[in-house]
């Protein structure tokens, strides 16, 4: 059987590649050093060269590789976070003529990191909520496009920073299923499978050295079914309100803007007494700030880092006298006098310590604690000199490719 690559945007660069090899004997040349997860199959990150783009390859059976490149594609399809399949490479033999595995090719997340990087380089105890608040948010918007993950765990997750926060992704849709419409067993399903595998990982973190504090993961668990259960209940929980509180339909679109979601539909349904309604939100999708910002200004961000840009765009238009301009024009002039000037304050080999936006998140915390200490506000631009000398060597270097 000859080789053959099925891709959604083929990369001719990909085809040279030693496909003959199995993975694991891979030459460095054409490996990347960035940290990865967990995984029963054959990882590597891949290269095609100097200058060329870097993959992700999986080894594993035909047929699970061309499934979990459509379901990967559906979701993205859908604007779900997830990773981005590349293709699928199919028809491999070694030299002696022996089949080789299928490999599942996906693009590689900028600035994403699996978990047990990030707890080995720093993060400890104190962090491990905005760890499960980041999952939680995952698997509800994965639940609310009726998708039934069916191993929910750490291993199967990557990171990016978010405004001091984090932002979780998909990285394994092997055990996947998307549903016309998921049941509460399914979903709650998910939860436990979940809660099991984070309780043996918080154990196998602590038993290698690399969660330093004393954790107790039956708390963590805890917080994940009850964080889970708040956010599902306030994205599809109906209330109740009579016909003279209308300003209720206001004020839950107003909850969920500030939990970061849009509200495309909503439905109210009178109740058998006629003078009272049932709210409901029947659509909704993360990325309110991130459509502002991103409509603002190009930038295209995270969630709670497109939040603190916005709040920051918003105090640099009212220390102006600007809010009766053009808001584009506003936040075009912010991007080029503020933004972009501290973004390029950054010498060359400190630059993959964090991706801009967290930067610009960092300075402005930073311009907090010096504005304290000082008595008076200190200007952003002395912040941020201040910030990119003393602290941000002091941050590991951030993988990214």
């Amino acid at each position: 059987m000859p080789l053959r690559v099925v891709a959604s945007r083929p990369d001719p660069a990909l085809l040279p590649l030693p496909w003959s090899q199995p993975l694991a004997e891979w030459d460095e040349v054409h490996l990347v050093p960035l940290p990865q997860g967990l995984s029963r199959h054959v990882v590597r990150i891949i290269t095609t060269g100097v200058g060329g783009s870097t993959y992700v390859a999986k080894e594993t059976e035909e047929q699970l590789a061309h499934r979990e490149y459509r379901m990967l594609r559906e979701l993205g399809s859908r604007n779900l976070p997830s990773v981005e399949p590349l293709g699928v490479v199919t028809g491999r033999t070694g030299p002696a003529g022996n089949p080789l595995p299928s490999v599942l090719i996906t693009r590689h997340l900028r600035f994403s990191l699996p978990y047990r990087w990030l707890f080995s380089h720093g993060l400890g105890a104190k962090e491990l909520p905005a760890i499960i608040d980041a999952m939680v948010v995952l698997l509800v918007r994965l639940h609310l496009a009726n998708f039934y993950w069916g191993d929910v765990s750490l291993s199967n997750v990557l990171f990016r920073r978010n405004a001091g926060e984090f932002a979780a992704y998909l990285v394994d849709a092997e055990t996947g299923e998307l549903k016309s419409t998921l049941s509460d067993a399914m979903r709650e399903h998910d939860v436990s499978v979940g809660c099991e595998n984070v309780y043996a990982e918080l154990l196998d973190l602590t038993a290698s050295g690399d969660l330093k504090e004393s954790v107790d993961p039956s708390v963590v668990i805890t917080l994940l079914q009850e964080r889970y259960d708040a956010l599902w209940g306030e994205l599809t929980g109906a209330e109740e309100f009579g016909a003279e509180e209308m300003w209720h339909v206001e004020q839950r679109i107003e909850r969920l803007n500030e939990l970061g979601f849009d509200v495309d539909e909503i439905e109210m349904v009178a109740t058998p007494e006629g003078d009272r309604y049932l709210l409901q939100p029947k659509v909704v999708e993360l990325g309110h700030h991130t459509r502002e910002l991103a409509g603002l200004t190009g930038l295209h961000v995270e969630e709670n880092q497109a939040r603190r840009l916005l709040n920051d765009l918003a105090a640099y238009t009212a220390h102006l006298g600007l809010g009766d301009e053009d808001p584009e024009v506003v936040a075009n002039q912010w991007l080029v006098k503020v933004y972009e000037p501290i973004r390029a304050m950054v010498p060359s080999d400190l630059r993959g310590r964090l991706e801009p936006a967290e930067l610009f998140h960092e300075v402005l915390v930073h311009r907090w604690f010096l504005s304290e200490a000082a008595g008076h506000e200190v200007d952003i631009f002395d912040t941020a000199r201040d910030f990119i000398a003393t602290q941000l060597p002091q941050r590991p270097p951030m993988p990214s490719s």
